[in-house]
């Protein structure tokens, strides 16, 4: 089970990652910092990070995804959030071998075809350049329509639909699909481990060209990468699923660790290994509790000014402060 997922990242304000990465826009004024595009292919049992691409902040997350689809292949299902969609995703998926549950966004209308015995039903979708549809480009696919019926949850009463190529409603019920299509979440959780706890927060990216950048982004991700590697070293020795451990600890037992493996002969690693598994696997997570959180901030707005290229020469005082306090009378 795989998932695709899109972030944006501020980067250093600088003329050079400005021009090359571009700022948002909005009603109030351009974004405070640069910011890039950064797209992402997780295994979700994992939270591997398999593939990632960096690009200007303006890209359509559609054109990351098609460019990580070249690490997918048989025996995988691609999730994917309505800003994916498309039929060139879709199709794309099923020839490199691999099968999609996505959500439609609104807009989209499938031709209906036949209603199935589990409540979907199936539907062709075709591609928007008109000369395709006129040669009878489409792709078979199968519809999910559900809703929510807990008013304690986001998404009550929202009518929610679901694409997928999985055709058949014996092996792939409905009720199944809607179910597993939310471990897509897993992806955000991933994210978070290298913005938050491997990262900290706050802390934005630092070089002050785009080379740079990039090459740094990607260094995260390889250490990302070998942390989730020891965790599921962990995890099987322990016969724990790789997500009841708990990323922060095992990234700073990790790190603590490294100093020790430097001093010890290479035939004593094999030892010392097992125990940094065993330490790790010490800090399991408790099962997942039934519950959700609003998507809130706690501080939207700011009475300050924007910060613009003209601060970056603000003049400086003349004098010190002694002699410039002058009392009134």
């Amino acid at each position: 089970m795989m998932a695709l997922d899109g972030a944006t990242e501020d980067v250093p304000d600088t003329p050079a990652n400005a021009a090359f990465f571009g700022r948002h826009h909005g009603n109030r004024g351009d974004s405070a910092f640069p910011q890039m595009l950064a797209v992402y292919l997780a295994e979700i049992g994992t939270h591997a990070i398999c593939a990632a691409g960096f690009w200007p902040c303006h890209t359509s997350e559609r054109v990351g995804g098609l460019r990580l689809l070249r690490s997918v292949g048989a025996g995988m299902l691609l999730m994917w959030d309505c800003g994916f969609h498309s039929f060139a995703m879709a199709l794309a998926t099923r020839q490199r071998g691999a099968h999609f549950l996505g959500r439609l966004p609104a807009h989209a209308k499938p031709q209906f075809v036949r209603s199935l015995p589990d409540g979907s039903h199936l539907a062709d979708i075709y591609p928007s350049d008109y000369q395709r549809r006129k040669q009878g480009a489409r792709l078979l696919v199968r519809i999910v329509e559900y809703t929510i019926d807990d008013p304690d949850r986001p998404g009550h009463g929202e009518q929610h639909r679901l694409i997928t190529s999985l055709l058949e409603p014996e092996l792939y019920p409905a009720h199944t699909l809607a179910c597993e299509y939310h471990q897509r979440w897993q992806i955000e959780i991933t994210i978070d481990e290298v913005d938050t706890h491997q990262r900290l927060p706050n802390l934005p990216l630092r070089s002050h060209k785009p080379v740079g950048i990039i090459q740094e982004a990607f260094g995260l991700l390889l250490a990302h990468y070998a942390v989730r590697v020891v965790l599921h070293d962990a995890a099987t020795q322990a016969g724990l699923a790789p997500d009841r451990l708990s990323f922060s600890n095992a990234a700073r037992i990790i790190g603590d660790a490294l100093a020790e493996f430097q001093m010890t002969a290479p035939e004593q690693w094999s030892r010392l290994y097992q125990r940094l598994l065993k330490n790790i696997a010490r800090y399991q997570l408790p099962e997942r509790a039934n519950r959700s959180n609003p998507r809130v901030v706690k501080r939207k707005m700011s009475k300050f000014k924007l910060k613009r290229q003209i601060h970056h020469h603000w003049p400086q005082p003349s004098k010190p402060l002694q002699e410039a306090i002058v009392i009134l009378n």
